[in-house]
């Protein structure tokens, strides 16, 4: 998996067996070299030569993906005979459902050239082609590996863009994104300090919210619509960002990194008290888990809602941040493999559930 935070790869090596609990068997990281993360950056604004451009970009991007795998098999003393198939989303660099479209940027057929093994690709084009939005896919894993039949959960997945699946009980789920997670706080972090994060939330955390900007950019309508809804970089990127601040000049940049924090925190918080009022727990997923002042501002959001559920990492489900979406692609490739369907027509919109994925044999 590499998603809208264009820090890297994150990969897993899942095992599944009828009547046994998923387990994860190894796991890799792979960060984007400098000059790919710069590639697959600019494929997502329009811009001069974009079908060459993404070609060269989707080479690079799938022998990192095939540089992980050799690591995941390294890790786990395997082979690729071994390997049922790779589940491998690609880059998105353009989500348009509204327009019946959704680009992953990828060469899966590349992928099983220097693998060896059948790649499983492309998974939301066959959700928009019935209608739905091709997004968030991650609420049916979530549903399977981390759904309670006795309580309500959340699970926030704090990527470039946040997202949440709602699982009451196994009798009703709903997911959809609730807008920015990191993606604009690294966009000022990266503007103002050249640095591509955050680290710990630690520059947010040394400025204040401004209530006027924070208001102004919680006016945005996306947020008031009702789900099935899903967003990303076509919608929330720099010059987003820019044209609400023209009118704050003289704010100090840490307090716009500390709106942001608050920006991100309480549309999430909204999003929960909204669609989830009896959740005893939400748990965290994605790099945003790692940042310990947004942790504490999401925790603070629910609390000034009145919400009393208690924010904490999947840790505490037994699957590390980082790894949850990585083993939510390995799950929708186990389902293409096995020819049932990997969404949840009921959080995406589609007209039903359908199978999806393409196969690239090896």
């Amino acid at each position: 998996m590499s998603g809208t935070s264009l820090d890297g790869v994150d990969g897993v090596l899942a095992s599944f067996q009828p009547g046994v609990a998923m387990r994860t068997v190894a796991t890799a990281y792979l960060p984007f070299p400098p000059e790919l993360r710069s590639a697959l950056m600019a494929l997502q604004a329009v811009g001069d030569n974009e079908i060459h451009r993404e070609a060269v970009a989707a080479n690079s991007l799938a022998r990192i993906y095939a540089d992980c795998v050799k690591q995941l098999l390294a890790q786990a003393s395997s082979q690729a005979m071994h390997i049922r198939a790779i589940g491998a989303h690609g880059q998105t660099i353009r989500h348009r459902p509204e327009l019946g479209y959704t680009r992953q940027t990828n060469n899966p057929a590349l992928l099983a050239e220097l693998t060896g093994i059948d790649v499983i690709a492309d998974f939301r084009s066959r959700d928009i082609a019935a209608g739905g939005q091709g997004a968030p896919l991650v609420p049916a894993f979530h549903h399977a590996a981390f759904g309670s039949d006795t309580d309500v959960r959340v699970v926030a997945n704090i990527g470039g863009i946040s997202n949440i699946s709602v699982l009451d009980r196994g009798q009703k789920i709903i997911g959809f994104d609730t807008g920015p997670g990191n993606v604009l706080l690294d966009a000022w972090m990266m503007a103002q300090q050249g640095k591509a994060y955050d680290a710990a939330g630690a520059w947010a955390a040394s400025g204040t919210t401004n209530a006027t900007l924070l208001a102004a950019l919680l006016d945005e309508p996306f947020l008031a619509l009702p789900p099935p809804k899903s967003t990303g970089r076509d919608l929330f990127h720099f010059e987003w960002l820019k044209s609400r601040l023209d009118v704050f000049p003289q704010l100090p940049p840490a307090d716009v990194q500390a709106t942001l924090a608050s920006f991100t925190a309480a549309t999430l918080a909204d999003a929960i008290v909204a669609h989830a009022e009896e959740a005893g727990a939400v748990y965290v997923c994605g790099g945003g888990a790692h940042n310990i002042h947004l942790m504490d501002m999401l925790q603070r959001a629910l609390e000034e809602r009145g919400h009393a559920a208690k924010v904490q990492s999947t840790d505490a489900l037994g699957v590390p941040p980082n790894h949850v979406e990585a083993l939510a692609f390995a799950w929708l490739a186990e389902r293409h493999v096995d020819r049932l369907a990997g969404n949840l027509a009921a959080v995406t919109g589609a007209k039903g559930p359908r199978i999806l994925g393409a196969l690239y044999p090896a």
